[in-house]
């Protein structure tokens, strides 16, 4: 069997560019191996976490990584997330940092998602209200109030709070990110505790309107509102006059206390007696007065 020279020094000359490279990754990756940078635990998430939950020994565990790959805010223990509530979605396989989660103690649920400062309340929503279901957690609402103010005669439209955040919609805190509506009887929203005091009334006083946002956009804008008689183009009502408030009955001036008075006893007449007849009888130098009747007096 005879072989074709020119194919016999192609199959030798890829033969030895093959060992070349061979030799050459080898080095390689045996220099790597001995500069291999060090490693270090970080804590995992062993599941998928949403907020609201509570870290257990079975929903986190160890992994190592590179020291330089290591995140800021990454835990090296696990007895340091326990009993820590989450307050942003960890996935699986991501690391625990202090960012997704709260501190120990600081409740479960919906609590651990307010920050320090800010409160959460809960308005009730229907369909229209609620923007058919659309006002999600995690979204922004405008509120709108529309009453009739005092002492006027027209209703009134007013934007009262912008740019306020959705905490959850009825009992849900964290949508799966499928929902593209979701109809609740209440949705809790985030405010600080001017913006609650104005909900509040506004909800008391007037009829509410949640206007959905992009989230995106944080520019507040400032509206006039709008009376009932712009929309219809007619003249504005005069305004309603004054009541003035009833004024009190005036109290009864109260007088020191005085013992009685005691009531004399009723004082009798006295008739005098009748006075007798008399006579003065002159005997010579003798002068005698006579009374008549004094028998018959006595």
């Amino acid at each position: 069997m005879r072989f074709d020279r020119r194919f016999v020094l192609v199959l030798t000359a890829s033969l030895a560019w093959a060992l070349v490279v061979a030799g050459l990754f080898y080095r390689v990756a045996g220099a790597g191996g001995r500069t291999r940078e060090p490693q270090k635990q970080v804590v995992v998430a062993a599941k998928a976490l949403p907020a609201g939950a509570t870290l257990e020994r079975a929903s986190v565990k160890l992994r190592s990584l590179p020291e330089s790959a290591f995140p800021a805010g990454a835990f090296t223990k696990v007895e340091d997330v326990l009993e820590r509530p989450v307050i942003s979605p960890i996935q699986p396989e991501e690391p625990v940092v202090e960012a997704r989660i709260a501190a120990k103690g600081s409740g479960m649920g919906l609590a651990p998602l307010i920050p320090p400062g800010m409160r959460a309340i809960s308005v009730r929503v229907n369909d229209v209200v609620g923007v058919s279901g659309f006002v999600l957690p995690g979204m922004r609402v405008d509120v709108l109030v529309t009453g009739r103010p005092p002492n006027q005669q027209d209703t009134v439209t007013r934007t009262v709070l912008q740019n306020i955040a959705v905490l959850s919609a009825g009992q849900t805190i964290q949508t799966d990110g499928k929902s593209t509506s979701m109809v609740v009887p209440v949705v809790t929203l985030l405010v600080n505790p001017e913006e609650a005091e104005a909900l509040t009334l506004a909800k008391e006083e007037g009829k509410i309107q949640l206007l959905l946002r992009n989230s995106t956009d944080g520019l507040k804008t400032q509206t006039a509102g709008r009376q009932l008689h712009e929309l219809y183009g007619t003249a504005a009502a005069p305004p309603a006059a004054p009541v003035e408030p009833p004024r009190p009955a005036p109290l009864a001036r109260e007088h020191a206390w005085r013992p009685p008075v005691p009531t004399p006893p009723p004082v009798r007449e006295i008739v005098p007696a009748p006075e007798p007849d008399q006579m003065i009888v002159i005997r010579g130098a003798t002068k005698k007065v006579e009374v008549f009747g004094r028998e018959e007096g006595k």
